[in-house]
């Protein structure tokens, strides 16, 4: 008969320790709990390697990731999951880089841990190791924020794929961030020293995006008077970040494919193979598989860029972050501006976490620094979240207003998508966001909200009582 797997849990939370122990040895395993990473140093030393070691980051003493290392240098192939409640960038790339096989943020379901434990036992694959990954100085502060579920998920991937030299592709609507994602792969990877070349290609007219790409000879066209290195060339070495790449050009989509295939290319009018090691991080908030199918973007090319995705939330799926977000924004504006500190109210917060946000984390970052400069006393209100939001002049909303530039680019994304009966659910969440501010507004007096919106008390019940039984299963 076969003995039980040997695991070791680190950590210096007694119920932790209990709890998870008390799990895993249900499950079948034989289990030895530590208070300390000097305790399990220890044990390491008088005898093997369990199986499977589970250690927290933050303990007194030696931490997790010190623990990580000595583990590693006596038994490299040892599986260590690192478990930690501070779940962000720095700290998840720093368990991978130092060879961790999973993160699993606390607070965890312990059926989802004693199944994350069976994964992660040697049976299964291990990650690709890193060689002579050269040490990055951890940053000071981190771009990516949230600790919404969707973010932190995110944050172990960003950790985790930092690592390994494949194409990234990031999706996500205008606004949330895309750009700090690719950093963010760059910063924490082995190409950290190496530049980060970023391009939006959406941004450069299409008779000049090849030359910004690739590169031309002095007099390879009308005023290229002097051979111009093209971004691949100026990445060599470290990340070239294609953003919108949905709106690339068919031929040089082909041209592309071939650069990340071959990893050599022709500047513009030049005779000379360029060979260059550059890893391709894409984004794009269109749904690139229906522009395949449009015969719009090349389906080979999709598979190259698409080698691992990454997906950021639309603001109004991680509301629980908007506080931490306007904190960090007001913070930051103020000391740019040199200003003092702003605060929100917890009427202005509530108003802010019921807005829908179609421009996502730009438009709240936007909103902050408006707040920052013109609020006149340290606490937000209500009030000045109405004057920074206040059109330029009085009346109705004019029909090329932002709101609805933001609502052209959803229809037309959906409508790629076919998104069956858009119009009649596009109505539904319009009348829903409109009663929904305006009850936050009123605090929640229905006669009150009605009459501001010009509708009677019973069609705000009615309405809102219908919108809410379909908001679900719906395109966001």
């Amino acid at each position: 008969m076969t003995e039980p797997a040997r695991l070791w849990v680190v950590d210096d939370d007694r119920s932790i320790r209990f709890v998870l122990s008390a799990a895993l040895t249900e499950a079948g395993y034989f289990v030895t709990a530590f208070a300390s990473a000097d305790e399990a140093l220890a044990a390491l030393d008088a005898g093997p390697p369990p199986a499977l070691v589970l250690a927290d980051v933050r303990m007194p003493g030696t931490d997790g990731l010190a623990l990580l290392d000595r583990l590693k240098t006596k038994s490299p192939k040892l599986p260590v999951i690192v478990m930690s409640a501070h779940t962000d960038i720095a700290s998840t790339a720093s368990a991978f880089r130092g060879g961790a096989q999973e993160f699993l943020s606390k607070p965890f379901d312990l059926d989802a841990a004693v199944e994350l434990v069976g994964r992660c036992l040697p049976t299964t694959a291990a990650l690709p190791e890193v060689q002579d990954t050269p040490a990055i100085a951890p940053a000071q502060s981190t771009e990516l924020i949230g600790q919404a579920p969707a973010m932190r998920a995110l944050f172990r991937a960003i950790g985790r794929f930092a690592q390994v030299p494949l194409s990234v592709l990031i999706t996500g609507e205008t606004g949330t961030g895309k750009e700090l994602v690719a950093r963010a792969l760059h910063r924490e990877s082995p190409r950290a020293g190496m530049p980060f070349v970023a391009l939006n290609t959406a941004a450069i007219p299409a008779e000049l995006l090849e030359s910004e790409l690739f590169g031309h000879e002095a007099g390879a066209f009308t005023g290229a008077q002097r051979r111009h290195l093209g971004r691949f060339e100026q990445a060599n070495g470290g990340s070239l970040f294609l953003d919108e790449i949905g709106d690339m050009p068919a031929a040089l989509q082909t041209r592309l494919l071939r650069v990340l295939a071959e990893g050599e290319f022709f500047r513009v009018g030049g005779r000379e193979l360029i060979r260059v090691d550059v890893r391709v991080i894409a984004a794009t908030h269109q749904p690139l598989e229906a522009l395949v199918e449009q015969g719009r973007f090349r389906a080979d090319l999709l598979h190259r860029l698409d080698v691992v995705r990454l997906h950021l939330p639309p603001l109004r799926d991680r509301r629980e972050d908007i506080a931490l977000l306007a904190a960090r924004f007001l913070a930051h504006a103020a000391t740019r501006l040199q200003l003092p500190a702003r605060r929100l109210s917890p009427a202005a917060l509530e108003r802010l976490q019921a807005h829908v946000w179609p421009g996502n984390v730009r438009e709240l970052e936007n909103l902050c620094w408006r707040l920052a400069a013109l609020a006149p006393g340290e606490t937000i209100g209500v009030r000045d979240l109405d004057l920074a939001r206040a059109e330029p002049s009085p009346g109705r909303v004019d029909g090329s207003s932002g709101w609805t530039a933001a609502l052209s680019d959803w229809t037309r994304q959906q409508l790629i998508a076919g998104t069956p009966e858009l119009h009649a659910w596009a109505r539904e969440q319009l009348d829903l966001a409109m009663l929904d501010a305006a009850l936050a507004l009123h605090e929640g007096r229905r006669g009150e909200a009605a009459a501001a919106l010009g509708m009677s008390r019973n069609t705000v019940t009615r309405k809102l009582g219908s919108s809410r039984s379909r908001r679900k299963g719906k395109p966001a």
